[in-house]
């Protein structure tokens, strides 16, 4: 296996410009980034500010730990978002280990609780949504995506041909999932506009998209190709915060939050609402119409069936549908 020598950070730099340059030379992503700063901030913070991550060591990472789980009342996820910060910190920018186990408080995990929408229900959501966010919910629901999945989409991730959607999701794991035939002449209308969009941006000197470095090192053109813009633009250009390129990002996962929750308000719906509420209902419907739990999982992009499991527990289950193994015998 190749060795691949450890980098750096430019000691000249400040401790936070130093973990910034290290997530960057790891190519995490810039929503990763911010994280990762504002818990390694808040871990400082919280011996006063003064005291650099190098005089700290375990017991001080547990203490932290610990008070967000009593004071803070984060759940486990968070917790352990916050540890992982840390922990690259120290192990890839300051290059010291931190020996042992952690015995810090853990955070209660938090009992899932799945919110589906009946068919009824879905029915009236919709007729409350319009436009491009009708457009997106209609893709979490009918495909399955998660709310970054939908909105990262590019025009080359769409098979209109095969009615596919090419996903890419969890831990930059590619899969495929269904594209339902209601939502194509709507979409493919869409994506139409989105080429005239990018067209003016061509014209105007602009048009350049991200994509991930090894790519456009490989691809030198691609990020100017229509095929890689987002299928959800923007609707305003901005400054790449990390190249300082104005460039057409992808639109907010907020907007698309706040339409959902009016939707769901304005259908009558007594029950807390979600993107996540659209995937949890496709996946539901899904196998309440036959579909293998097997092949659930490669739709949802579940790393392990157990995920995919816990719709077992709110599925529509019509006993009197079923037909009982004794009835197959010729007695």
């Amino acid at each position: 296996m190749e060795n691949i020598p450890k980098f750096y950070p430019n000691p000249q730099l400040k401790l936070m410009e130093q973990v910034r340059e290290v997530l960057r030379y790891h190519h995490y992503a810039f929503r990763t980034e911010q994280t990762y700063c504002q818990w390694i901030l808040r871990f400082i913070r919280f011996f006063g500010g003064k005291t650099h991550p190098r005089q700290l060591g375990v017991k001080d990472v547990e203490r932290f730990l610990s008070d967000l789980a009593v004071q803070g009342q984060v759940s486990a996820s968070t917790q352990r978002q916050a540890l992982n910060a840390i922990v690259f910190l120290y192990r890839e920018v300051l290059d010291k280990s931190l020996d042992g186990k952690f015995a810090h408080i853990r955070a209660k995990k938090k009992t899932k609780t799945v919110t589906v929408l009946s068919k009824e229900e879905a029915t009236r959501f919709f007729r409350y949504m319009d436009g491009t966010h009708a457009l997106m919910a209609k893709l979490l629901y009918g495909s399955g995506l998660r709310l970054m999945e939908c909105v990262r989409l590019r025009i080359k991730d769409i098979d209109f041909d095969r009615k596919r959607i090419k996903v890419l999701g969890k831990g930059d794991k590619w899969r495929s999932t269904i594209l339902a035939p209601p939502v194509i002449p709507v979409l493919q209308a869409h994506i139409q506009r989105v080429k005239a969009l990018h067209h003016a941006d061509l014209e105007e000197g602009f048009g350049e998209v991200y994509i991930p470095p090894a790519l456009s090192r490989k691809y030198t053109h691609a990020a100017r190709e229509s095929m890689w813009q987002y299928v959800f633009p923007a609707k305003n250009r901005s400054i790449d915060p990390r190249s300082g390129k104005e460039r057409r990002h992808h639109v907010m996962e907020s907007g698309l939050q706040k339409a959902v929750k009016l939707a769901a308000k304005r259908a009558d719906i007594d029950k807390r609402v979600t993107c996540h509420t659209l995937r949890h209902s496709f996946a539901t419907t899904m196998l309440e119409n036959g579909i293998n739990i097997r092949v659930l999982q490669d739709l949802l992009g579940h790393a392990d069936v157990k995920t995919t499991e816990m719709y077992t527990h709110v599925m529509d289950k019509d006993i009197s549908r079923l037909t009982s193994p004794l009835e197959d015998l010729d007695l």
